[in-house]
């Protein structure tokens, strides 16, 4: 019992360091936050932050690799024969609360840092899903490693273009954009070459663009 309030207390205390950072970045840059600002926004002593942080860049990284694992959480090994296995209109419903924050961000010159970080986590998150997955003992047309990190991109690539452009379509609708841009990736009878679901996959990505352009 006091473990699991001792827990509960550290996760409001880590919640309410992350608010206050972001609540920061609307405001001013990111170079000129200081912890002080930090603690005095959260309300907490510093000691208090130095036992759950070094320092914000710290904070920073814990915040966003909370947000991968929300978006990890979704990711549903059962939906892949169904064409869905990235929850893309969960997360971009999401993320549209998180505009303004993103926003901040790009003024900070954080964003391509970040990205680089997010696609590497979530490479390795759906690299372990699609390892769970039952095989026929064949040889996979496409190394899993280089499959997930592929659709990692391409979440992240789609992500920050939807942001860039101030979200100009819906969640529903980039959730089925981008299923129609990785669905080569989860062909499997018969099994394509890497080329061919290249070939595919670009034909699909132009017929796509082509499609939203109009």
């Amino acid at each position: 019992m006091n473990n699991e309030r001792s827990e509960r207390r550290t996760n409001r205390t880590r919640r309410s360091l992350n608010d206050a950072l972001t609540s920061l970045i609307l405001e001013k840059h990111y170079d000129q936050i200081t912890v002080q600002n930090i603690i005095d926004v959260a309300d907490v002593g510093r000691s208090t932050f130095y036992a759950h942080y070094r320092d914000k860049e710290d904070l920073f990284r814990d915040g966003w690799e909370r947000f991968l694992g929300f978006i990890t959480q979704f990711l549903d090994t059962e939906n892949i024969k169904k064409g869905r296995f990235v929850p893309v209109r969960e997360v971009f419903q999401h993320l549209i609360d998180f505009h303004p924050f993103y926003r901040a961000l790009v003024k900070s010159g954080k964003t391509d840092r970040l990205l680089r970080i997010g696609q590497a986590h979530l490479a390795k998150d759906i690299e372990i899903k699609l390892m769970l997955l039952p095989t026929d003992d064949q040889p996979a047309a496409i190394p899993v490693a280089i499959l997930s990190n592929y659709l990692a991109a391409e979440i992240f690539a789609l992500l920050k273009w939807w942001l860039d452009h101030d979200m100009p379509y819906t969640p529903e609708q980039m959730d089925k954009i981008f299923h129609q841009l990785i669905a080569p990736g989860f062909q499997t009878v018969p099994s394509p070459s890497l080329s061919a679901i290249e070939t595919s996959a670009i034909e699909r990505r132009l017929k796509v663009l082509k499609t939203v352009s109009e």
